[in-house]
């Protein structure tokens, strides 16, 4: 009887509304709809000048779009820093859309706000492409902090990630740093051609030692790639842009359509079932293996990550993929941002090579031919310390400053208003090029860092760089990453001469480009072609006893994973798919069936 009379009633109204419309006139009524839109939009755009009007200077926005349409096609850092210096302010504002984004492009201003006022800019900001139709909450990277519950939520994915790579966990895992770098020189010695793919596996090998206690021994495991490739997908996902899927945050609604149209190409496999367990699947994999060693096996090897994870992550009922984000974390973002460094100092040593032979002169006083430095020689290796600061500042990978942050109240500057939600985001293109602190920026000098070279000039912090970003967001890897560029760039200064190709024509060397780089947050340089060879027979020597013996003591670390991702997500395609049933009360809910 009820549903009768609402249908009576539906119909009653639908009557009496086309009689409107027919007594009113459609065109009436369409222009009516018409001008309710332009007093909206006159409304919105009235805001967002007020808005405007208050904070840091910026281009003119138009209404809907902002600014979005002035963005370049590739590394918008570059004209924010242009920008930054056309209207002479460290802050700028740039509007996606609606949203307005304030660029930070001044290291002074950065640690001001960021970490002088680190509980205010904890939170990241609404992101649509990357939070929103990615991991969202459920990921330490992206997560919102909006209210205590979440400060809560965010301080356990916190504490748990430093359990890991925490600065008092990284020293126990220099043994395999160590020895994995000892295997890259022997890898540079056989197939010098092959240095990146060295490096990728060297950086890929090291995280998942530490996250699930398996090695990676060749450069052909498919794990290398995979992650490599899911980490640069990942990174040009973060990078403003005026055409799909990232016009997705200045047109946010069209998010809620159905996955198959078209402004969701380039997102990858979105919404892919199963796709957040396969980190979870490697890390059972991985406790299943170590708890089959003996006692004195587990007692040579650092304890996996995961199977702490575990233990740990039970006294807070954290869901699955919550905990297998905290190792996918750690996997894919410590192989590609350290590969991606390794590769930028190679990069280096061909482009200024006068700074690689003055940081092997030192070696050679200090260390001499016949052993590889070690973090114990840091102390007396002044100008490899620089050295190792210089490549971290020249090209830095995360080149704007990793994900935004966002205030979480309204907060100043200078005067001007920073709305609470906004996106803030750190340019270390600019920081780290700013005149002011590095002259000549665009030249590889790592005398700037010595204490008595004129070049120096004061930065805050005591790092010399923000590489790793700031305040509560900074990199938990930072730590292990600085450990393990500073032990590589070390060994293989000591170990080889780095220089530029030759044409096997003319003989001519071929120039590198060291503005040459990928469009990604997390950029490294295109491919280009070097000459890497030992620089004596006793050095030769000594890189080949090395090696064999890391991989000798590497050995039980060696062994082969059941599960790829390409073809776990397939096989988790396969296998489940969701099914609307009804539950013991007649309601419809959503359940996941083989």
């Amino acid at each position: 009887m009820l549903s009768d009379r609402l249908l009576e009633n539906l119909n009653l109204l639908t009557l009496r509304l086309q009689s409107a419309i027919a007594e009113f006139g459609t065109g009436n009524v369409l222009l009516s709809l018409l001008a309710i839109a332009a007093t909206a939009v006159v409304a919105d755009y009235a805001h967002m000048l007020y808005l405007r009007s208050r904070m840091p200077p910026g281009p003119f926005p138009l209404p809907i779009v902002g600014n979005t349409l002035s963005l370049p096609d590739n590394k918008p850092w570059i004209y924010f820093e242009a920008l930054s210096k056309q209207y002479q302010t460290p802050l700028i504002t740039f509007w996606i859309g609606r949203n307005p984004t304030v660029w930070i492009n001044d290291a002074w201003c950065a640690q001001e706000l960021f970490e002088k006022k680190a509980q205010i800019y904890a939170s990241r900001p609404r992101m649509v492409v990357f939070g929103e139709l990615g991991t969202g909450q459920s990921n330490l990277v992206t997560m919102r902090i909006l209210n205590s519950a979440d400060r809560d939520h965010w301080r356990i994915h916190r504490k748990l990630m430093h359990l890991g790579v925490g600065i008092q966990s990284v020293r126990g895992y220099r043994e395999v740093q160590n020895n994995e770098s000892k295997v890259v020189g022997l890898d540079f010695l056989r197939a010098p051609e092959h240095y990146v793919k060295h490096l990728e596996r060297y950086a890929t090998s090291v995280v998942s030692i530490i996250a699930f206690g398996r090695r990676v021994a060749s450069y052909d495991d498919p794990i290398i790639t995979e992650v490599i490739a899911l980490m640069q997908l990942a990174a040009e996902l973060n990078v403003p842009g005026k055409s799909f899927p990232m016009l997705l945050e200045t047109f946010p609604f069209l998010a809620r359509f159905p996955s198959f149209m078209p402004w969701f190409r380039g997102l990858g496999n979105r919404n892919q079932k199963g796709g957040h367990y396969f980190f979870h699947t490697l890390a059972q994999e991985a406790v299943e293996r170590y708890d089959q060693l003996s006692p004195s096996e587990q007692a040579a090897i650092p304890t996996p990550y995961c199977k702490t994870l575990n233990s740990e992550a039970a006294k807070y009922n954290l869901p699955l993929d919550e905990l297998s984000s905290l190792t996918g974390n750690l996997f894919g973002a410590g192989a590609d941002t350290s590969s991606s460094t390794l590769v930028t100092f190679v990069l280096a040593c061909c482009a200024f090579p006068e700074a690689m032979h003055k940081a092997q002169a030192e070696l050679d006083a200090v260390v001499g031919p016949n052993r590889s430095p070690h973090w114990d020689d840091s102390p007396s290796l002044p100008y490899i310390n620089a050295f190792v600061k210089e490549v971290l500042r020249w090209r830095s990978v995360a080149i704007i400053g990793g994900q935004p942050h966002s205030p979480t109240q309204d907060d100043s500057y200078n005067g001007w208003l920073i709305p609470a939600g906004a996106w803030v985001q750190g340019n270390l293109w600019a920081i780290h090029r700013h005149e002011r602190e590095f002259p000549d920026p665009d030249r590889f000098y790592p005398d700037r860092y010595l204490a008595d070279n004129p070049s120096r000039r004061p930065f805050p912090g005591d790092k010399g760089y923000m590489t790793f970003g700031w305040g509560r967001r900074v990199c938990s890897g930072q730590a292990l990453a600085e450990q393990g560029t500073w032990i590589t760039v070390a060994r293989l200064l000591w170990g080889f001469d780095i220089r530029k190709a030759r044409d096997p024509d003319t003989g001519a060397e071929i120039d590198v480009d060291i503005f040459a780089y990928t469009n990604g947050l997390n950029m490294r340089p295109q491919p280009f072609r070097c000459a890497i060879v030992p620089r004596s027979e006793e050095i030769r020597a000594a890189l080949v006893r090395e090696g064999e013996q890391a991989l000798r003591d590497l050995k039980v670390l060696d062994g082969e994973s059941r599960y790829r991702m390409s073809t776990f997500y397939q096989e988790q395609r396969r296998k489940y798919k969701e099914e609307p049933v009804l539950d013991e009360n007649g309601n419809v809910k959503v359940v996941r069936v083989k």
